[in-house]
């Protein structure tokens, strides 16, 4: 027996099923990005390697998915070079390209690409796949979308607090709980500092990034393997476990900073954010985090991470400040902030608890049932009419037996059928009949579509 075809670990086939749940995700999230002013943005899958390396720091840069050239990939490749085996020279290489490892650094090369056609501050959302050679687990794929918003050219911190409302009303409208975490690397710098260890934040920060997934210990343990003094280490952990309100933690925090500049001005930073915050009417909790470091060495001022509540995942949404983002492409002094929504996350999340709506399994509303050609002929304008008014209907294409039909229907959770007979087109009617409840009426054939419309 041949085997059968299957697909890369961390990869997933999405049936018909599955996407229009993802679609009411994507639909939930776009209509959301919208309201708030941001536009829509694509761009290509493959990017340079150039574009690629050096903006997600030493872990990110090992999880790109490398290209290898067309045509003969080996040809820039001495036998000294490849039987010595140095994977990264010979990847150098021969890739010149690779899968896109996010959202952000594709938007800030376009935005410096495209300077002089855009009008600042420039907002965008963009919706699409991304790569990560990653190790495959619970909640952790290798293709996998996100759905970013991001504006930039503007300093201004209302931007941020723009964000927190986009974070509770996406969520609000998906009827998930969710809690988000805030913190600000400018905060993180002054941590280094105070524990004696200024200019070593990018270290600092991928090890408390991994607080969560590998536990104090072996992110103690780490910091010990990169040089990080006891001293440091022992100075390090109080200030990690400091709680209480975000005002009582941020009270508590400020004399430990206060012998530094960048660590007092990102105080000031997130204070001010969780101000206007509390002007407005946010249902999730935001919650300042110190442990939040985000190991992503763009990042430079607030940083955001969401947790579902009911759910253990990991986070389905972050994102952060990004004051120079575009400088690495040669623009200077252009900010940004955004943050990215883990659909793939959010859909699993969503699915164990059972919070999408039952009618999204139902794209199709109204099935003809086929007696026979005369019948399908009679159907075919009130079918139009259906769609016309905006109704997902279709016509069953073979006049198979009627239990087939039904069960066709019932399988696609579709929940009214139409039946027209000789009798039915004698008079200009048809019957609709419940499938969840049996319940059948007859209707004129014209009134059909309108009925529905009040239905």
């Amino acid at each position: 027996m041949a085997q059968l075809p299957s697909i890369p670990k961390g990869t997933r086939d999405y049936s018909p099923d599955v996407m229009v749940k993802r679609n009411y995700i994507f639909d939930t999230i776009k209509t959301v990005f919208q309201r708030h002013g941001y536009l829509p943005l694509e761009t290509p899958a493959m990017e340079h390697l150039s574009t690629l390396t050096g903006k997600y720091g030493e872990e990110g840069d090992k999880l790109l998915f490398k290209v290898l050239n067309s045509g003969d990939f080996l040809s820039p490749v001495t036998d000294d070079e490849l039987t010595g085996r140095n994977i990264p020279r010979l990847t150098g290489k021969m890739c010149e390209k690779g899968l896109r490892y996010d959202l952000t650094v594709p938007f800030a090369r376009f935005v410096v690409q495209h300077q002089n056609e855009l009008t600042f501050p420039f907002k965008r959302y963009q919706i699409q796949p991304v790569w990560r050679a990653d190790r495959p687990q619970k909640g952790r794929y290798r293709e996998f979308y996100q759905c970013d918003v991001d504006v930039v050219g503007s300093d201004s911190l209302l931007n941020e607090v723009e964000l927190i409302q986009i974070v509770n009303e996406v969520f609000r409208r998906l009827h998930l709980r969710v809690r988000l975490h805030v913190n600000n690397r400018k905060i993180l710098a002054g941590i280094a500092e105070a524990i004696g260890c200024p200019g070593r934040l990018t270290e600092l920060t991928v090890a408390i990034d991994k607080l969560d997934k590998v536990g104090r210990e072996n992110v103690k343990a780490e910091l010990r393997e990169k040089g990080f003094s006891p001293d440091a280490i022992d100075r390090l952990q109080p200030i990690l476990d400091l709680t209480g309100s975000n005002e009582e933690v941020l009270a508590r925090l400020l004399p430990i900073l206060r012998e530094s500049e960048i660590g007092l001005k990102g105080i000031e930073e997130i204070k001010k954010v969780l101000d206007y915050t509390g002007l407005l009417d946010v249902e999730s909790e935001v919650k300042l985090d110190l442990t939040l470091a985000r190991g992503l060495s763009y990042y430079t001022g607030a940083i955001f991470e969401v947790k579902a509540l009911d759910v253990e995942i990991g986070s389905i949404t972050g994102g952060g400040r990004y004051d120079d983002l575009t400088g690495i492409f040669g623009l200077k002094g252009l900010s940004g902030v955004g943050i990215s929504f883990g659909a793939d996350r959010i859909f699993d999340v969503m699915t164990q608890l059972d919070l999408f709506p039952r009618d999204t399994a139902a794209s199709t509303r109204f099935l003809f049932v086929n007696f026979g050609e005369r019948e399908a002929r009679y159907c075919l304008p009130i079918l139009r009419a259906l769609r016309e008014r905006g109704h997902n209907a279709e016509l069953y294409p073979e006049a198979v037996k009627i239990k087939r039909q039904m069960a066709y229907a019932d399988k696609k959770g579709i929940p009214l059928v139409v039946l027209a007979g000789e009798e039915e087109m004698k008079n200009g009617t048809v019957v609709v009949k419940e499938m969840k409840t049996g319940e059948q009426r007859g209707l004129a054939a014209n009134e059909l579509a309108a009925w529905q419309d009040h239905d």
